[in-house]
């Protein structure tokens, strides 16, 4: 892992990251029994990262999304993000976009190279850093007003203690009046009702599909089909909301407002996912 400052990747570094890594998953003799928090290192190979933007749609995801996330970080005075969650770059790009100072951390070596190349495209230089969420404050240095954690990644953490320990990381890195933005697939309505996602949000690419291959209380597999008949495999935590709402409490965040596909209005069964707004500010009497 990188720490310290920021690193940025050069070109050279991205040929070496994406030479160096596997094209092709591999689970072992059973994949269900995968219930680790590392494994997701595993999961995002070179071939799975390759269609990560073909999955989302750039230009579709942004005009679904609107200006949800660029307001919401606004409307809390925030001018210095952390997104912890970079993925291929789809946020970090839009926030610097807008005028956000951003500081990009990913655990996968492969899709902070992506993202890297991404925004060169783009006319932008991503300051990036390969990071361990559960020990962000060795690997990322600095004070945030807000940091991201989007694209239902948080639900690559496993264990409870993880969950604890990464929410407690983010927690020490916001300034006194920061806020964490966190998002999730609705697990409550997929576990309870089944699943019937509309895809109209976060995944908005022409012909591809995403859906629960095996889901129980503990382990969510996800299917991910391509129109070259490519198929790769996510393995999550089915994260409950009212569950995720209580960890942010109990590590100190007051005031929590959930979200459901950006309406503060919904029912409970209805969004495909939840984003949860922590703000870290101090409220005198909150329970």
């Amino acid at each position: 892992m990188l720490s310290g400052s920021p690193a940025e990747f050069n070109s050279s570094t991205t040929e070496r990251v994406f030479v160096a890594q596997s094209t092709e998953q591999k689970f072992g003799a059973d994949p269900l029994m995968v219930r680790e928090s590392d494994h997701y290192q595993e999961e995002y190979t070179e071939g799975f990262v390759g269609k990560w933007d073909e999955l989302i749609d750039w230009d579709s995801r942004a005009e679904s999304e609107g200006d949800f996330f660029i307001s919401e970080l606004k409307k809390h005075g925030a001018k210095k993000v952390l997104d912890v969650a970079t993925g291929t770059g789809f946020h970090s790009v839009r926030l610097l976009e807008a005028g956000f100072e951003v500081v990009s951390a990913d655990g996968n070596p492969e899709m902070l190279a992506m993202a890297f190349h991404n925004a060169r495209k783009r006319g932008h230089l991503l300051r990036t850093v390969q990071a361990d969420w559960r020990f962000l404050n060795r690997d990322v240095h600095g004070e945030y007003d807000a940091i991201i954690c989007l694209g239902n990644s948080f639900t690559h953490l496993f264990e409870e203690a993880d969950r604890r320990k990464t929410l407690a990381e983010y927690y020490a890195m916001l300034a006194h009046d920061g806020v964490l933005i966190l998002d999730q697939r609705n697990y409550d309505s997929i576990l309870d009702q089944g699943f019937s996602s509309k895809h109209v949000y976060y995944y908005c690419g022409d012909q591809v599909t995403a859906e629960p291959e095996h889901m129980d209380e503990g382990l969510a597999r996800f299917k991910y089909s391509f129109p070259d008949d490519s198929v790769y495999h996510l393995h999550m935590y089915p994260l409950r909301k009212d569950y995720t709402q209580r960890l942010m409490r109990e590590v100190g965040f007051q005031k929590i407002t959930t979200y459901g596909d950006f309406q503060e209005t919904y029912r409970e069964e209805e969004p495909d996912f939840f984003v949860h707004v922590a703000e870290k500010k101090y409220v005198e009497g909150a329970e």
